[in-house]
């Protein structure tokens, strides 16, 4: 069976198509028609039927030793993640940072041009599907997917399938509030205090801002505290504290076996050693057996995840 999974930002289309052992038959990246709506959907057409024609061409030069045009080539799966979900109440776009797809039939439209079933879900909980397939969280019962990038966001995987939901909201812990801090800022979603504004990078970035008045993005203030610079490394340790005690509530409700993190922060290797050793003060048990693991396939796993919608 050919998987074809597909990452749907707002500023690249991604696919790969996966044979039936998880290995890469091809990967295309193209530009997002900014704020296009017709031409994002007929784009995803487009690297669909061009994946499958040369998958095809690929697998018969192999066979036969010969070139072959891809003719006659066997519809594949086709998995989407997107920065979004999908309404449960209209099957309409919802949540999207890409907002030409808000309000809009999605998965309707491809599946007219595309002639077949199609899958979406969030990018977040791509990310942890693959993760749980045959990333850090290979074999575990429970993986919750953490993202620590431009926003926080999350993803369930159970038994190898993803949580969505009833509100399609699953793993959203990016939006709960974050306890005991005393800074109640307002959130772009409305509400105050989110973990996102704490453990984003850009949230990073602030509070490194408030406490020093210097202007240093979030790989910077790692690079240097790894340097040795004293107040960098305060920051991180406040960083620390806090994704400790975000995720401890994590554990709490969920219980996973795995987190992994993926996003821009999850490079920060510190956070490995450090956090699992700070989050116990604030889970209810007497023991923490959930391991905090760095991801495995990196920025690919929201494609590779959106192929693997499809089992």
């Amino acid at each position: 069976m050919l998987r074809i999974g597909i990452d749907l930002g707002g500023t690249k289309i991604e696919l790969i198509a996966l044979g039936e052992g998880g290995e890469v038959l091809w990967r295309q990246r193209v530009a997002t028609p900014q704020g296009d709506y017709p031409a994002t959907v007929q784009a995803v057409a487009d690297l669909v039927a061009a994946a499958e024609s040369k998958v095809m061409s690929l697998r018969a030069c192999a066979r036969d030793g010969i070139h072959a045009d891809g003719a006659g080539a066997t519809a594949a799966s086709v998995g989407i993640g997107i920065p979004g979900a999908e309404s449960r109440a209209s099957g309409l776009i919802k949540n999207a940072n890409s907002t030409c797809l808000i309000g809009r039939p999605l998965r309707q439209d491809l599946q007219q041009l595309l002639q077949r079933e199609v899958r979406i879900a969030n990018d977040a909980n791509c990310f942890a599907l693959s993760e749980a397939i045959d990333g850090a969280g290979a074999g575990a019962q429970v993986v919750f997917g953490a993202i620590l990038g431009t926003g926080v966001g999350g993803g369930i995987v159970i038994d190898g399938k993803v949580l969505a939901g009833a509100n399609a909201i699953a793993g959203e812990w990016g939006h709960n509030p974050l306890a005991g801090e005393h800074h109640r800022e307002t959130c772009y979603c409305g509400l105050r205090g989110c973990i996102e504004l704490y453990l984003s990078g850009p949230g990073l970035a602030r509070d490194h801002r408030r406490t020093t008045s210097a202007d240093s993005s979030a790989l910077e203030i790692a690079q240097q505290a790894a340097a040795g610079d004293i107040a960098a490394d305060s920051t991180l340790q406040r960083y620390e504290a806090r994704l400790a005690r975000a995720l401890a509530q994590v554990i709490n409700i969920l219980d996973p076996d795995v987190i992994v993190l993926g996003g821009g922060l999850s490079n920060i290797d510190r956070l490995y050693a450090n956090v699992p050793g700070l989050w116990g003060a604030h889970v209810f048990s007497d023991q923490v057996a959930t391991r905090l693991l760095k991801h495995r396939h990196g920025d690919s796993s929201g494609v590779r995840g959106a192929a693997w919608l499809w089992p």
